[in-house]
């Protein structure tokens, strides 16, 4: 099993509900488990897209089975099942899911970079994640 870390954000709709309910799906999927769960903070979107809703972020750590490809389909189904509608980069969207980190792994692919190209320049991102990797 390896650990991963995720990110989360949302800020359309009941952003709270979103979040728990994503956290909740990730928890159920098979051979996967919930280890840690950072509190939310509230940000301000990123990006070039500014008139937007403020975003709810949050981080889980988790142990898997699923290798890093089927985690990510896994997580983009998770994604539109909440209504997650690619139209705008960096849009407002109800979820994104992200693989931060999958173990040691690094992967460039077309599909999927770990670590997530962008970690160490997002405090959105960093703030939840070191609460639950220091912790």
């Amino acid at each position: 099993m390896a650990i991963c870390y995720l990110g989360i954000g949302s800020n359309l709709g009941d952003r709270k509900k979103n979040i728990k309910t994503a956290v909740k799906k990730i928890g159920a999927l098979k051979e996967t488990k919930i280890l840690k769960i950072s509190s939310t903070i509230e940000t301000l979107p990123v990006g070039s897209v500014r008139k937007q809703g403020k975003f709810l972020n949050a981080a889980l750590k988790i142990k898997t089975c699923l290798t890093p490809v089927p985690l990510l389909k896994k997580l983009q189904n998770i994604e539109r099942e909440l209504g997650r509608k690619r139209t705008v980069r960096h849009g407002p969207r109800t979820i994104d899911l992200d693989i931060l980190f999958y173990g040691n792994r690094i992967i460039l692919r077309k599909d999927l970079q770990i670590p997530h190209p962008k970690v160490f320049q997002r405090d959105f991102v960093l703030a939840p994640l070191s609460e639950i990797a220091c912790a």
